[in-house]
C-alpha cells in the first residue's frame, strides 16, 4: 500500500511543466538525452520555424517570467467543504468556491480539464481605485492566508494598484497573465472565453490573450453601451461604453454563434406550409442579387411556366439544389403573369436565429444596480451592497448563444455572483440544466458601508445571499418550473492541505515525528479529507456521494464505487471484505479504495487487508 505523502502527485495539484514535457516527449521523443531535452535537437527539428534574431516582435513587461512560472507551480492546498453555507448539498451540481482564484484554478486543473464550455470574467478594470491582489511567488497559497487573516490575527489589507505606482500596468498583467494560463487549460476544444474590461486595459489584455489563446483564435471585440446619458465628469469624451473581449481555445472547433431574432423581427415570420409542425411559420427572401457582379452564382433556372431565366443569384447553383429539394425554394407570380424566386426561412430552422452582432445596447448598468435593489429590497436612498454589478441580461445575452443545456460555465472573478443569477435565470425559462462554477476571493466590505452594517463582512456573503435569493423568487415565480430546477450551490473554502507536511527540521525533529504519527490537522473532518482525495484524484467536486456502513466502519462510495474512501480508525480485514462485497455489488468499471494511515489495527491487519482486496481485483489502493 503506497502512502499518498508530499512528493506524490496526488499530494498536490496538475503539474503542468511535468504534462508539458510529456507531450514534447510523445511528439519529439528525439529530442530528449538522458532525460533532458536537447535544445540543438529541438531547434533542428523545428527548422525555420526557430526564430533566432535578437529583435523579435513580443509582449513584455516586469515580472512575467515570474507569472509565468506562477502559473506551472502545482498548487499543495485544497477546499474545505461547508455545507452550512450551500443550497441542496446533497443534489445541486453548482459549485461557489471561496479563495484566491490562482489558487483555486490550479486546484481545478485536474477535476475540470478540458470540461468546461464556457468562462466569462469581469476581472479588475485597473482604474487606480479597485483592488489588484499582489501575488507572493514563493508561496501564493501563505501569501493568500495571511492577507485575508487566516493566520495573522490583526489580518492585512488587501491592496489598491494605484497609477502613481511605476509599475502600475506590469502588477495588474501579473495578475492576470496566469490566471489566464490555467483557466484556458479548463476549456473544452470549442470552448469560449469572454473577458469585461474598459479602455484602461483593453489593448494590454488583448496581447496577452493572443499570446496564451493565440491570435488565430480571436473571435471577437464586443462593445457594451452601458449608459446611456452621462458625461458630467467627462473631461474630453462621454464614457458610454466597455468591451467583451471573446477568444475562443481552437476556433476551427468553434460552431457559429447565433442568437434568438428580437421579437419586434419574429413578427416576419407569417407563412405556413406542409413543414408548419416541424419547422415552424417562415418568411420569404428573393433569390434575386443585387450586389455586384460574381460569376459564380449566374446560372439559369426554370420557373413553373416554363421560362428560364439566367441572372445573378444569392446562392450558388449547388446550394439552390439543395433548397429546392428540400422544399425550401419558393416561386410566386407576379401580376404581369411572370414568376419570382425567393427563399424561405423558417422560424424554428435557423430562420429564427441570427449572428451576435458586436454591439450591446438594450441593457445598462443600472438594470444589475436594479436588480440589486428588488432583490434585497433596497428603498430608496440607500445604497446596494455592489458598486457595478453587472446586469444578468448581459450576462444572458453572452451566455445563452454558447452554453448549451447541461454545460459548465466558470467565472473566477464572480463578485456579485451576476453569473450565477443569469445561468438560473436561463434554466427557469428554458428547463436547461446550464451549471456553474463561481470563485471570488473572500475580500472584506468596508467597515463604513451598507454592507458591512448589514452583517455582511465579505463580498461572498452577499453573493451568496444573492443566489439564495434568486432561487427564492424563481421558486415564487415559477413554482412548476422550479420542482426540476437546480436552483442550489456547494459552497467550499480555499485553505491548506489537511495533510501536515513533513519537514525534518532538527528544531523540530520531535514534533514532526509525532506528525508523522498523527497526520490530520487537528479541526479537520472526515468529510475535509474526502473532498481533498476528490480533488488530488482530479474527480468532479459534484459526484454523487453514499455513505455505508462497512464492519462498524464508515465508508464513502464516490461515483458509484469508482472510489471508496475510509477514514476510519482500527481497521480490519472485516472492513476489507466489506468493501470488497460493496464494490462487486457496485461492479464499477474501475475501483480505487483510500484509506488514512494510521488508521489500521497493526501492521499485520494493515498487510492482510491489502492482501484481501488484491483478491477481489482491487489493485489501487492509497493512504493518507
Amino acid at each position: 500500500m503506497n502512502k499518498i505523502d508530499h512528493n506524490d502527485p496526488l499530494s498536490k495539484s496538475t503539474d503542468i511543466v511535468s504534462e508539458n514535457i510529456e507531450q514534447l516527449q510523445q511528439l519529439f521523443p528525439e529530442i530528449f538525452k538522458e532525460g533532458k531535452i536537447d535544445w540543438q535537437e529541438l531547434q533542428a527539428t523545428l527548422g525555420e520555424h526557430i526564430d533566432t534574431e535578437n529583435e523579435r516582435f513580443n509582449f513584455t513587461w516586469n515580472g512575467k517570467s515570474n507569472a509565468r512560472k506562477e502559473a506551472q507551480k502545482p498548487s499543495t492546498g485544497t477546499l474545505r467543504p461547508a455545507p452550512e453555507d450551500s443550497v441542496d448539498w446533497d443534489t445541486t451540481q453548482n459549485l461557489y468556491i471561496e479563495g484566491d482564484n490562482l489558487e483555486v484554478l490550479k486546484l481545478l486543473q485536474k477535476s475540470y480539464h478540458q470540461k468546461v464550455k464556457m468562462i466569462y470574467i469581469d476581472p479588475p478594470y485597473n482604474t487606480g481605485k479597485d483592488f489588484v491582489y499582489k501575488d507572493n511567488y514563493k508561496d501564493n497559497l501563505s501569501n493568500y492566508l495571511e492577507l485575508t487573516g487566516q493566520t495573522d490575527d490583526k489580518g492585512k489589507k488587501l491592496s489598491t494598484n494605484s497609477d502613481a505606482s511605476g509599475r502600475y500596468h506590469s502588477n495588474w498583467l501579473n495578475m492576470m497573465y496566469p490566471r489566464l494560463k490555467l483557466a484556458r487549460n479548463l476549456l473544452k476544444d470549442d470552448g469560449v472565453i469572454f473577458i469585461s474590461i474598459d479602455d484602461n486595459e483593453v489593448e494590454n489584455l488583448k496581447k496577452i490573450c493572443e499570446e496564451i489563446f493565440g491570435s488565430s483564435n480571436f473571435v471577437g471585440q464586443l462593445i457594451w453601451k452601458k449608459k446611456y446619458i452621462g458625461g458630467k465628469h467627462a473631461k474630453h469624451f462621454v464614457d458610454l461604453h466597455e468591451y467583451v473581449l471573446v477568444y475562443s481555445k481552437n476556433i476551427l472547433a468553434l460552431e457559429e454563434i447565433l442568437m434568438d431574432r428580437p421579437s419586434n423581427e419574429l413578427k416576419k415570420f407569417k407563412e405556413k406550409d406542409e413543414f408548419i409542425e416541424e419547422k415552424g411559420k417562415y418568411y420569404t427572401r428573393p433569390l434575386k442579387s443585387n450586389l455586384g457582379l460574381r460569376k459564380t452564382l449566374i446560372y439559369p433556372i426554370e420557373m413553373p411556366d416554363g421560362e428560364i431565366i439566367e441572372t445573378q443569384w444569392m446562392v450558388a447553383k449547388e446550394t439552390f439544389l439543395e433548397l429546392q429539394k428540400e422544399g425550401r425554394v419558393f416561386f410566386k407570380k407576379k401580376r404581369n403573369g411572370k414568376y419570382n424566386v425567393y427563399r424561405k426561412y423558417y422560424a424554428n430552422d435557423g430562420g429564427g436565429r441570427i449572428k451576435v452582432p458586436t454591439l450591446i445596447d438594450d441593457v445598462s448598468n443600472a438594470d444589475g444596480k436594479l436588480e440589486i435593489k428588488s432583490l434585497f429590497e433596497i428603498t430608496e436612498g440607500r445604497n446596494i451592497p455592489f458598486d457595478n454589478p453587472k446586469p444578468t441580461e448581459l450576462l444572458c445575452h453572452l451566455i445563452k448563444p454558447i452554453l448549451n443545456k447541461g454545460e459548465i460555465i466558470i467565472d473566477f472573478f464572480s463578485g456579485s455572483a451576476s453569473t450565477a443569477h443569469a445561468v438560473m435565470k436561463l434554466n427557469s425559462k428554458d428547463a436547461g440544466n446550464r451549471k456553474y462554477i463561481q470563485v471570488q476571493l473572500p475580500e472584506p466590505t468596508d467597515e463604513k458601508s451598507e454592507a458591512f452594517n448589514s452583517g455582511y463582512k465579505t463580498i461572498p456573503e452577499i453573493a451568496k445571499e444573492r443566489i439564495r435569493r434568486a432561487g427564492n423568487k424563481i421558486k415564487e415565480e415559477h413554482p412548476d418550473k422550479a420542482k426540476d430546477l437546480d436552483l442550489g450551490f456547494k459552497v467550499f473554502k480555499l485553505d491548506s492541505s489537511n495533510i501536515k507536511a513533513w519537514s525534518p527540521e532538527v528544531e523540530n525533529l520531535e514534533q514532526n515525528l509525532l506528525d508523522a504519527v498523527e497526520n490530520i490537522k487537528e479541526g479537520r473532518t472526515e468529510n475535509d479529507l474526502l473532498f481533498e482525495i476528490l480533488i488530488k484524484y482530479g474527480l468532479d467536486l459534484t459526484l454523487p456521494i453514499t455513505e455505508h456502513e462497512v464492519a462498524g466502519a464508515k465508508v464513502f462510495n464516490v461515483g458509484a464505487g469508482a472510489l471508496l474512501v475510509c477514514l476510519a480508525d482500527d481497521i480490519t480485514v472485516a472492513v476489507a471484505e466489506g468493501i470488497a462485497e460493496l464494490k462487486n455489488k457496485l461492479n464499477p468499471e474501475i475501483c480505487r479504495v483510500v484509506f488514512k494511515d494510521n488508521g489500521f489495527k497493526d501492521s499485520a491487519q494493515k498487510t492482510n487487508v491489502m492482501q484481501k482486496l488484491k483478491q477481489h481485483n482491487i489493485e489501487e489502493v492509497r493512504s493518507i
